[in-house]
């Protein structure tokens, strides 16, 4: 018996054109090609180990992005002393295109002793997490 797979491969892509049309359409190319943590603000002194003073810095290096490609940054405190497990301090927005991107989070008394963690969100997908300690 002989099939005729023409209508079979239609229908798989006018599946696929109809996920497409109710997500919106939009597949973006863009990703981060590096992503680290850094002491100072020029991003050359790169570390996953902060004093209790130190002014937390991320870099990402945004790539292969449209104009209007979403970033979000959620900066956490894992198992800091006084803070609540897994609690969010600063959650910022931003919207951009090809760039190193600098994202920072200073604090007017001394940060507590602990764990942390950023979470990197591209386009409202969780990219990556970088994790990191005050000591």
């Amino acid at each position: 018996m002989k099939v005729n797979k023409f209508p079979i491969v239609l229908a798989v892509v006018a599946l696929f054109v109809s996920v497409l049309a109710c997500s919106g359409g939009s597949i973006s190319t863009a990703n981060i090609g590096d992503a680290w943590l850094s002491t100072d603000e020029e991003g050359n002194n790169r570390t996953t180990v902060f004093s209790a003073n130190d002014t937390f810095n991320l870099f990402l290096e945004l790539k292969n992005a449209p104009d209007d490609t979403a970033l979000k940054v959620s900066w956490i405190a894992v198992s800091a002393e006084g803070q609540e497990p897994n609690s969010v301090i600063y959650e910022t927005d931003y919207t951009s295109s090809d760039d190193t991107i600098r994202f920072y989070l200073s604090n007017d008394a001394a940060w507590p002793v602990g764990s942390y963690k950023v979470d990197v969100y591209l386009n409202g997908t969780l990219d990556r997490s970088l994790t990191f300690e005050v000591q």
